[in-house]
């Protein structure tokens, strides 16, 4: 049972970290990255379809996104779709293909996406401490209901504390590669 809560714990972390990674994916960093378009959406033949399973989308050069639809007459639809995103990137349609050029950011938006990067990261790190609240309150009831020692509840409380700072410092990482390549050209 003790092993099934501290597995659980661990996992949910892991989940934790993971969704910490695509958040941060979707902060655009002034490099062309497709996982900025991964929220956009597209009306096509009435229906709301993500933006990459309507068109393919490549990185011809380090700061532009070529979007290449597979049906021609999603092209206007794709860029519609674009506009009312929260990209904030306007499109440039050639008529067979849409293009993004990633702007060149400025040193106060480089400063104001990494304040971000770390409010998306704290956002990780508090859902890996209420993971760690969760089974060490699991833990307490087992150990209410008889199911381990005082000594046996303390190496598990030390477990899950062990699992919970691993967790902690793989945000801390996540967070600081992504700070490091905003600020960085």
């Amino acid at each position: 049972m003790a092993d099934q809560i501290i597995s659980t714990a661990s996992t949910k972390m892991q989940k934790a970290e993971d969704a910490l990674k695509r958040e941060l994916g979707t902060i655009r960093a002034g490099r062309a990255n497709a996982s900025i378009l991964n929220r956009v959406m597209v009306e096509y033949y009435g229906t709301q379809t993500p933006l990459n399973q309507v068109a393919s989308i490549t990185i011809p050069e380090p700061r532009v996104l070529m979007i290449t639809p597979f049906d021609k007459s999603a092209l206007d639809d794709i860029e519609r779709g674009i506009l009312e995103s929260d990209v904030g990137i306007t499109p440039s349609n050639d008529g067979s293909a849409i293009r993004l050029v990633i702007p060149q950011l400025t040193e106060e938006r480089r400063k104001e996406i990494a304040k971000q990067v770390k409010a998306t990261a704290e956002t990780g790190k508090v859902a890996v401490r209420n993971v760690r609240r969760e089974a060490m309150d699991s833990l307490k009831k087992g150990h209410k209901n008889g199911d381990y020692t005082d000594d046996e509840l303390h190496n598990l409380e030390d477990q899950v504390q062990k699992a919970t700072d691993k967790a902690i410092k793989g945000v801390d990482a996540i967070a600081a590669e992504k700070e490091k390549e905003v600020m960085t050209d």
